[in-house]
């Protein structure tokens, strides 16, 4: 089976706090977003294994063949399987390219192998692998909560506006690089309010507080957001932890 796994937008983000356990309490937007996606082939194997093309890590640590592995502990029945993954998406850009195809190998297998997990259920094993990686099970808009694995549908409609994203080149931010400059607060409209609005009402309104710790070390960045309300965007943002910067523009005819 191969499965084309995409990628994800962020409306917004505040961080509104950091929790006992470690993670901060967040709030945002979660849209697909068909800018990249990654190919991803799953098939039967005498023995587990795994090949990625076009990045440069562990493939053992890849968090598609760490999704076998959770569920191979519930399923002693799952088979062995071949991985090949195409990493097209762009690492470190807030993109959640790596989310994605954890949750896709997830639906690959319950389909595959007949294991008959609902998405509820597939969304409880994808949080174990990372926090967005849940949103990527039912890949449409949804309201993420606590550490962003609390999802909500929310009705969105964006028909009307073409998106852009941009990445700039040779610049990657790392959660961990990002979380350490950024200061939690409640203060600000939430984003389900925000979101209430039209796009057009959103510069100024709509926020990811992760700009405030990123755009200074990576002004870059920060241009390319300018860079789209110079072309006529009417909402521009960072998405994620960066570095991908996205442009929402009204459609013409």
């Amino acid at each position: 089976m191969t499965v084309w796994p995409d990628v994800k937008l962020n409306l917004g983000l505040r961080v509104l706090r950091k929790r006992p356990d470690g993670f901060h309490e967040l709030e945002t937007l979660f849209v697909p977003c068909g800018a990249f996606h990654d190919e991803l082939t799953v098939t039967p194997a005498g023995a587990t294994t795994i090949e990625i093309t076009n990045c440069d890590w562990d493939p053992q640590k890849d968090l598609t063949i760490q999704a076998w592995r959770i569920l191979k502990s519930d399923f002693p029945q799952l088979p062995c399987v071949k991985i090949q993954l195409k990493k097209n998406s762009p690492v470190g850009a807030g993109l959640g390219g790596g989310s994605a195809d954890a949750a896709y190998m997830l639906k690959a297998l319950n389909t595959m192998f007949c294991l008959g997990l609902s998405d509820l259920q597939l969304a409880a094993y994808a949080s174990r692998l990372g926090s967005d990686c849940p949103f990527f099970v039912y890949d449409r808009p949804m309201l993420g909560t606590g550490r962003g694995e609390i999802l909500e549908p929310f009705d969105i409609d964006l028909s009307a506006y073409d998106i852009r994203v941009a990445v700039p080149e040779g610049v990657h931010v790392s959660t961990k690089e990002a979380y350490s400059g950024i200061r939690p607060g409640e203060e600000g409209e939430s984003v389900r309010e925000v979101l209430a609005l039209p796009p057009e009402l959103w510069r100024g309104r709509l926020v990811n507080d992760f700009e405030a710790s990123v755009f200074p070390e990576h002004p870059e960045i920060a241009a390319l957001k300018e860079k789209f309300y110079t072309e006529g965007a009417v909402y521009s943002s960072m998405t994620g932890s960066g570095s991908a910067v996205f442009g929402i523009f009204v459609k013409t005819i």
